[in-house]
């Protein structure tokens, strides 16, 4: 399904595979609209990926926007999602862009740019690109769970958004205490019960969303791939019960 411009519907197609393939053989508007949708999916997380593996924010700004160009331009068409998952995929580019661009630099003049704080651009290793790319891929699902949460909380007129993100930034707070500062930001009394129970489900709906999320990127999402993803990017505690629940596709 479209929108009326004709862009696809990230919550209304099977994977980001379908995506991918949308932005290398779509029509014209639809390849247009899903490269958009990828990168901005995504941007955050080739970027940060790209930084810490660098060390040096110009030549991060470079590659990413060299990353751009080449899927703008169509350079991976040719993905498939047999050969593995969506993140493999984002990995892959990314290794290639550095391991280029490296190549480059030994042809070049010696000297790099110093980052800011004085660190030296380090060399870029498959240790540190698999450690930090899937910190980087776990951060990016959990921050769009949370936008997706916080979407959610606002069309169903819920509040597991506000409470669950108090118990995230204030660990420490009894739930009496949290349900005095629930109160004033809702503008009505709620009772320490209430925050448990609300807290309950909205980790629950919490859970549900990020295997949506997670599912997003997988070309199967079964239940054992879906573990095994959550295991990898040790995201499990966060959705074991949703996993449990979850029916097989």
């Amino acid at each position: 399904m479209e929108d009326a411009e004709g862009a696809p519907n990230l919550n209304e197609i099977a994977t980001l595979w379908s995506v991918v393939h949308q932005a290398h053989h779509g029509t014209t508007d639809a390849v247009g609209r899903a490269q958009q949708v990828l990168m901005e999916r995504y941007s955050g997380s080739v970027y940060r990926y790209l930084l810490g593996a660098l060390r040096d924010r110009h030549a991060a700004d470079d590659l990413f926007q060299e990353f751009a160009l080449r899927f703008v331009r169509g350079d991976f068409k040719n993905a498939n999602p047999q050969r593995g998952r969506f993140r493999d995929f984002v990995k892959t580019a990314l290794y290639h862009l550095i391991v280029d661009f490296q190549k480059r630099q030994k042809k070049g003049p010696k000297a790099m740019q110093v980052e800011e704080g004085g660190m030296e651009p380090s060399t870029y290793d498959l240790r540190y690109s698999e450690e930090e790319f899937l910190q980087s891929w776990r951060n990016e699902i959990l921050s769009r769970t949370w936008e997706a949460l916080a979407a959610d909380s606002q069309e169903t007129g819920q509040a597991y958004y506000r409470v669950l993100r108090l118990r995230a930034e204030k660990p420490d707070l009894a739930s009496a205490e949290m349900a005095e500062l629930l109160s004033g930001q809702l503008d009505k009394p709620v009772k320490a019960d209430w925050v448990r129970q609300t807290l309950r489900r909205a980790r629950e709906r919490f859970g549900e969303l990020l295997l949506d999320e997670l599912s997003a990127s997988l070309d199967h999402p079964s239940r054992e791939r879906l573990e095994q993803e959550l295991i990898d990017l040790h995201l499990l505690p966060y959705c074991q019960q949703a996993l449990q629940q979850r029916p097989q596709p």
